[in-house]
């Protein structure tokens, strides 16, 4: 008998296998091999699901809860991720390969998501208009949009949950997590503190599967109202098409190339660090990777220097030991993809600094690679490789970096190193994406809202804005004269 772990689906608060009896695995990106089995879903099981979920919106258990009880009842769910976090991260890294250290710390800062839309819970208000009637009350109130399907990665399943699930809660939705197939071990895990926490059943269902039998059945099912989507760009569209199906509200937080750019007066050990960190960072499996360093040229050298130096320190190895700083890839197709662009820059004269190959062991490990671009069209600033790659590329001018910045059709993260503050006003007001960071990269707040510009996506997550998209506004008007309604064939 196998010693794998094996996860079944949660659905409507019952554990089962799918329907159809498919079984995929899981393999462990530190080793190749693998070590987990997973049901999938079915059709049959994406329609049970999202009815539960129908029925669970008018279930008294969860429709006449209070807003204060759905707040208490994500403060239960945050005390239990925090509780769990090195157990989640444990199972995320051996899942993913993303680094223990990261995995085990992002989980427990997670559950701070889950508090902050609990405390909003019960802050959902509506407003009394000042209508220009004065027989007329009226008043708005917000109410739950419906059922939510949120669509989840495998590169940040806790993080990307709490920004979908903590606001859809908060606002009184019903949700079907769809978990990524590859690596989907965290998801399930986290499905038994749902469970735990005490939310009636169906309010949250996790399931996983393949495209044809799970996702698209899930995002064209007729019950659905919306749909929040984590993923690439061109499964983005596939989802935008059969939302046509359902007419769901629908957002979308996609990848992109974001630039960093550096400036001749930046802090050099800050950019540095910047630029190891928004690439090298979770292996460069990161949608708001800092993938194209933009360096002006006074600088350019020194720079390169500066990182070349800080990267012949770093640890590439087991994520779950505490040393290594940089671990495998996901999965095979990501290393395929690096070393197919890799290739096709160098033919286009681009020079590699350091790395640029797969490491000789076990495991999906990439050699982090540094790419001195021969120009703006070179190949590694085009495609998002999802791999420990920085391209960098010098520029003269502000004006000049902005242009380049903003020669992309992505639009998601983007970084400025300067120590001017009027430039970095400046150029951030310039900047074509959905995030900015100056003298900073990669920080998260449950507070500040993300998303992206153009084919990185539409919509935002976290922050406050995020709850106000799982409610729908509802106006209603009370007629307060003594007099019974007037002529019926004109309208008021």
């Amino acid at each position: 008998m196998s010693q794998h772990p094996h996860y079944q689906l949660f659905i409507n608060g019952t554990w089962s296998e799918g329907s159809a009896g498919q079984v995929m695995a899981s393999q462990n990106p530190a080793t190749g091999e693998d070590w987990a089995t997973f049901a999938c879903a079915s059709p049959t099981d994406v329609d049970a699901a999202i009815s539960g979920a129908r029925r669970a919106l008018s279930d008294p258990d969860w429709r006449d809860l209070t807003q204060t009880q759905r707040g208490k009842l994500l403060y239960r769910l945050a005390d239990l991720v925090e509780e769990n976090a090195a157990h989640l991260g444990q199972i995320e890294t051996t899942d993913s390969g993303k680094l223990l250290a990261e995995t085990a710390s992002q989980t427990a800062y997670v559950a701070e998501y889950y508090r902050y839309y609990a405390s909003l819970a019960d802050k959902i208000e509506g407003a009394v208009l000042p209508i220009d009637k004065p027989d007329m009350h009226v008043f708005t109130r917000r109410e739950p949009i419906g059922v939510v399907v949120a669509i989840v990665p495998w590169n940040a399943q806790m993080f990307l949950t709490a920004t979908k699930l903590g606001p859809a809660l908060a606002a009184g939705c019903s949700v079907v997590l769809k978990a990524s197939e590859v690596a989907p071990a965290p998801m399930l895990e986290f499905a038994r503190l749902i469970e735990a926490a005490g939310f009636p059943a169906g309010v949250v269902s996790v399931i996983t599967g393949d495209a044809e039998n799970c996702a698209i059945p899930l995002t064209r099912h007729a019950d659905v109202d919306r749909i929040a989507f984590t993923g690439g760009p061109e499964t983005a569209r596939h989802v935008v098409r059969n939302s046509a199906e359902n007419f769901a509200v629908t957002t979308l937080e996609l990848g992109g190339k974001s630039p960093i750019l550096v400036f001749e007066d930046a802090d050099l050990d800050g950019a540095a660090n910047g630029v190891i960190a928004g690439n090298f960072g979770a292996s460069g499996q990161s949608c708001v990777a800092g993938s194209r360093a933009l360096v002006q040229r006074p600088i350019f050298d020194a720079l390169v220097a500066r990182i070349e130096e800080k990267m012949t320190a770093v640890t590439v190895g087991d994520p779950l030991e505490a040393t290594t700083q940089i671990g495998p890839l996901c999965t095979q197709a990501q290393i395929n993809t690096v070393q197919a662009t890799l290739a096709r820059a160098v033919a286009q004269g681009a020079h590699i600094r350091f790395g640029g190959a797969p490491l000789d062991q076990p495991g999906n490990y990439m050699a982090p690679t540094l790419v001195e671009c021969a120009g703006p069209d070179t190949e590694t600033l085009k495609v998002e490789m999802f791999g420990p790659v920085a391209s960098l590329l010098p520029f003269d001018t502000e004006e000049e970096a902005i242009a380049l910045a903003n020669d992309t059709p992505f639009g998601l993260g983007s970084g400025v190193f300067t120590q001017n503050i009027a430039r970095a006003h400046r150029v951030s007001s310039r900047l074509k994406a959905g995030i900015c960071w100056i003298n900073t990269y990669r920080a998260v707040s449950p507070i500040a809202p993300f998303g992206g510009y153009n084919q990185s996506g539409y919509g935002r997550e976290a922050g406050i804005e995020a709850l106000q998209d799982y409610t729908r506004t509802k106006t209603v008007w009370v007629n307060t004269s003594d007099q019974p309604m007037a002529n019926p064939f004109v309208m008021r």
